[in-house]
């Protein structure tokens, strides 16, 4: 095995939400709401950390600014929040959305935006980032039955928008590139999202490696890439991870192409005390 180099990982953080041991949501927010993200991502102590599910301005989570919460407690040189959606959670009706914010932005280390509450994606990194890009993905078309945390019968939801958000790394062997992406839970419409950001980041720096909540059981991101892929993708780290007080099967992944068998090493996934997934962390040669 050659030297291992870059620790990588990938964690839907569910808004930050302390899960109790029985897999229920905790009742009582915390004094300090940036406290269980923050030790939650402290712990992981990796170089490159892809988030789902975060938040921005919601009131849920104590209006806080979480990828930056997030980007300090791992000491991330650089990092950016892709909006998946501007809309905040009202009560008995669900996400609203912002009239006023139908484009997705992308924050940063530098940005100095409106307060508008949001949901997104996050990508954080201890390297140092050459390029970055973001893409919206369009929802699915379909209300389907979803498993939530702390509810005994599947709940019937419509899709929402989703995020990919692209990072050119420099490596101890060169640049990389990583992506973090959040996949639609309509069966199908995931695979199709997933092959427009392979399509979308194909001009990018190999390796290449993709970071996140697929939506998708065990193998079958890897086998849907494979199917029409130029390059041979693997999933370097199989680990249940879903629901975290009980793992059952694999949602979160990690796919990579360019690499070779030897460059992979030592895969985990962490219980922490936030979030109904477990994150996915795998020791990789770059």
């Amino acid at each position: 095995m050659g030297d291992i180099r870059v620790t990588c990982a990938t964690f839907n953080v569910l808004h930050g939400q302390l899960i109790r041991a029985d897999g229920h949501p905790a009742a009582a927010r915390p004094e300090d709401p940036s406290a269980p993200l923050a030790e939650a991502v402290a712990s992981l102590d990796v170089d490159v950390l892809a988030l789902q599910e975060v938040d921005r301005f919601q009131e849920r989570s104590g209006r806080l600014d979480q990828a930056a919460v997030a980007a300090t407690a791992l000491g991330a040189l650089d990092w950016r929040y892709a909006t998946a959606l501007h809309s905040r959670l009202v009560p008995g009706r669900g996400w609203v959305n912002d009239p006023a914010e139908p484009a997705p932005r992308v924050h940063g280390t530098e940005a100095l935006e409106p307060e508008v509450p949001s949901q997104g994606v996050a990508l954080l990194s201890r390297l140092p980032v050459r390029e970055w890009r973001a893409l919206r993905l369009s929802p699915g078309p379909l209300a389907v039955p979803l498993k939530v945390a702390g509810r005994t019968a599947p709940v019937l939801a419509r899709d929402q928008p989703r995020a990919a958000l692209a990072a050119v790394l420099e490596g101890p062997r060169g640049p990389f590139t990583a992506v973090a992406l959040h996949l639609s839970f309509v069966p199908g419409w995931n695979i199709r999202q997933l092959l427009t950001v392979r399509r979308w980041i194909a001009d990018l720096p190999r390796p290449q490696l993709l970071l996140g909540d697929f939506n998708l059981i065990g193998a079958l991101p890897r086998v849907a890439l494979n199917t029409t892929a130029r390059h041979s993708w693997r999933g370097p780290a199989g680990q249940a991870t879903y629901p975290s007080h009980r793992p059952r099967v694999q949602l979160d992944h990690i796919l990579a192409t360019g690499l070779d068998a030897d460059a992979v090493g030592t895969a985990r996934a962490p219980r922490t005390a936030i979030s109904d997934h477990r994150p996915l962390v795998v020791e990789l040669s770059l």
